[in-house]
């Protein structure tokens, strides 16, 4: 092989070896971006889940104590679910367990769909992840006052697994929605009876919040922490965000 020959075959090597990094590194910058979209699409609903959850959680807590107060006004527990219509009542309890499921399903969507570690460059998708965990472990924790709406781990997955919609795919996911929560309950035994312990811990709440406070504050405490981070600019909620500060403020998590 002469020297011209050798050169050329040193500049197509080279070239080679360019090619073939420049396309790792735009298929791994395509596939961070594709994942950031995900998660900035799957991020606003598991906000939206989170707000739907702790506003339910303020609902009961704030009603507790409109209880606990002089004169003839009830909470929502007890003004809809103790002394409410049958429907009222079991409304009360199918969409305080919906709320609950449907945070669950959106975190297992983000588990399924987003490959956390490859988004490790990502302060805010970090700060989401251990915000998820932690209202894992308060879901999971066990009390010597009240245990109402905990969820083990893997029932805590089993639960959002059940709440993933089956005709989703990979980046297009969603959870079911009311309607469709309710209908399988009716119709779908193995279904309700996932969800059967969760409506008869709202009947427990119903008959007696005081126990339960503490648990269910630091829950939503942990909700409004996860907004922040899913939104930050308070751009989706607000009106809500000094109104969460507020009852943070006046209410301890111990």
């Amino acid at each position: 092989m002469d020297a011209l020959t050798f050169a050329s075959a040193l500049v197509a090597l080279a070239g080679a070896a360019t090619t073939a990094v420049l396309g790792y590194w735009t298929q791994r910058r395509l596939r961070l971006l594709e994942q950031r979209n995900l998660m900035d699409s799957y991020g606003a609903s598991l906000a939206w889940s989170a707000y739907d959850l702790q506003a339910r959680l303020y609902n009961i807590l704030y009603g507790h104590d409109v209880d606990l107060s002089p004169g003839p006004s009830r909470g929502f527990m007890t003004a809809f679910h103790l002394h409410g219509t049958l429907e009222e009542r079991e409304y009360v309890r199918r969409s305080t367990v919906f709320v609950l499921a449907e945070y669950l399903g959106w975190v297992e969507i983000l588990r399924r769909d987003i490959q956390f570690l490859d988004l490790g460059q990502s302060r805010a998708n970090q700060r989401a992840v251990t915000m998820i965990s932690s209202i894992g472990t308060a879901l999971n924790r066990t009390s010597a006052h009240s245990n109402v709406l905990r969820l083990w781990r893997a029932e805590q997955r089993a639960i959002g697994e059940l709440m993933v919609h089956p005709q989703g795919e990979p980046g297009r996911r969603r959870c079911l929605g009311y309607a469709e929560f309710c209908e399988k309950l009716d119709g779908d035994e193995i279904f309700r009876r996932w969800f059967a312990p969760l409506l008869a811990d709202v009947d427990r709440l119903a008959e007696d919040t005081a126990p339960a406070v503490s648990r269910l504050a630091e829950l939503q405490q942990k909700l409004i922490a996860l907004i922040d981070v899913l939104d930050p600019k308070a751009e989706r909620f607000p009106q809500f965000r000094e109104l969460a500060r507020s009852a943070m403020s006046v209410r301890p998590a111990n």
